[in-house]
């Protein structure tokens, strides 16, 4: 099933049709709306539905469809007002995202080949298909951001919005603030003299001829493309860290390049194809490994932090500040949750975030011993983690949850200032909508009925 959603959602973006919708007896020809000089196919909505019915797993068929189009509908409509006021976005921008979508598509299938199976067009058609589409979610996401950009919202009315709603709120699963303390060892000048002498004899054996995807696959550190001969992928310029991007471009098919070093580690690459402003090239990385000792040494001085502070010897904000090396020190070693952006986690979220810690025994203020972790680029550390605090389910509400209900009140204005402007912006805009969706009860007026 999770296969099934990648598909979807990529079909969903291209506008294609599936085998699934005609077994299932939908006639996807057709045009059901025009907006300006924008066009909704039927194909556009059943794709989407049938996305949907697969999450709620129940059809509603004719109201859901309803709703589907009604969002089309004001997304052409934002459209159609970028195409009269001359919005552009740049072809930089629009590149970024379409390279985004499809390396991400290509990793998930695997190879371009797959891809080209489960979908039935080439990577260069799908490319193209992308930059007329993510263009013009682009210039509507752009008109939508000016419309509300300066819509906010006041305390008084976000106690507005929750005295409206708070019947109908739902209940908040048990959800922590954390902070932590990291302490990352550096590596020995020795250590790295080791790997580069190591990562030059593999580069040696490439130029006396053995197959660089052979050494990759048993001697590269990279999880990710390791057992791929070492390929990553195509990129475009600002996909990768400075050092790797720059060896990248400048390498020619077949060419191996200097050992260079980023912050992952220290690398050989070889190009495999250019194609246009994108490369695909393989490499084999080497990670500098801290010493045991160094680790110990790290691990003794957190286990001792943590004592002091159970003890009351020591604040956790002030030791997070004078010891981690981590990304929180200078919010006193405060995690902020990397999607939502606030500081509040669910259990769920911990357990993938911090492997290996209880948080469900622990209660507010307990601070745990040094746990071995991973940094970002991959390195041995350690760290000890403090449950700030914890908050047991309950019903959503002003005081536990006020950054949640300003962002739902403040996403309701948007959405009224957005609902106003387009009933003014229909009544001068041309629109079309087929019979069979006349019927609908949208929230706007799109048959211009009077």
């Amino acid at each position: 099933m999770k296969y099934a959603r990648h598909i979807l959602t990529l079909l969903c973006l291209l506008g294609m049709v599936t085998a699934a919708e005609s077994q299932n007896g939908y006639e996807v020809d057709g045009v059901v709306a025009v907006v300006g000089k924008n066009i909704i196919k039927k194909s556009d909505i059943e794709n989407s539905f049938l996305q949907i019915r697969i999450k709620q797993g129940s059809e509603n068929g004719y109201e859901n469809r309803c709703r589907i189009l009604e969002n089309m509908l004001l997304t052409k409509l934002l459209l159609h007002k970028g195409e009269v006021d001359s919005i552009k976005v740049t072809n930089e921008d629009v590149e970024a995202e379409v390279q985004y979508y499809l390396k991400n598509y290509v990793r998930q299938y695997g190879s371009r080949e797959a891809l080209r199976e489960a979908t039935g067009y080439t990577y260069d058609e799908m490319h193209d298909i992308f930059v007329d589409q993510l263009r013009n979610r682009q210039i509507s996401q752009r008109v939508e951001y000016n419309l509300t950009q300066h819509v906010t919202v006041t305390p008084r009315e976000v106690a507005q919005f929750y005295e409206k709603v708070k019947d109908s709120l739902p209940t908040i699963p048990e959800s922590y603030e954390i902070s932590e303390i990291t302490i990352s060892p550096s590596v020995s000048e020795e250590e790295r003299d080791r790997v580069r002498t190591e990562l030059a004899r593999l580069r040696e054996r490439v130029l006396n001829g053995e197959k660089f995807s052979m050494l990759a696959t048993l001697y590269s550190q990279d999880p990710g493309s390791a057992n791929k001969g070492g390929e990553v992928g195509f990129f475009t310029r600002g996909d990768m860290v400075g050092e790797f991007e720059a060896a990248a471009f400048a390498l020619k098919p077949g060419e191996v390049s200097p050992i260079i070093e980023t912050n992952f580690g220290f690398h050989i690459l070889q190009l495999i194809e250019r194609r246009g402003n994108s490369v695909n090239v393989r490499h084999i990385l080497m990670i500098p490994k801290v010493s045991s000792d160094d680790l110990l040494r790290a691990r003794m001085k957190l286990d001792s932090i943590a004592q002091e502070i159970r003890l009351g010897k020591t604040d956790f904000a002030a030791a997070a500040r004078q010891y981690s090396d981590g990304n929180s020190k200078e919010q006193g070693g405060v995690v902020t949750h990397p999607t939502t952006g606030n500081n509040r986690f669910l259990l769920e979220e911990l357990k993938e975030l911090y492997p290996g810690i209880g948080f469900a025994a622990m209660e507010s203020g307990d601070v745990t011993n040094a746990t071995a972790m991973k940094t970002s680029d991959q390195r041995d550390a350690y760290r000890i983690v403090r449950i700030d605090r914890k908050l047991p389910p309950h019903q959503a509400n002003l005081t536990d949850d006020y950054d949640r209900l300003s962002n739902a009140a403040l996403q309701e204005a948007k959405d009224k200032k957005l609902l106003e402007w387009s009933a003014k912006m229909i009544k001068t805009t041309y629109i079309r909508l087929s019979d069979e969706y006349k019927d609908c009860d949208f929230k706007l007026n799109w048959n211009k009925r009077q």
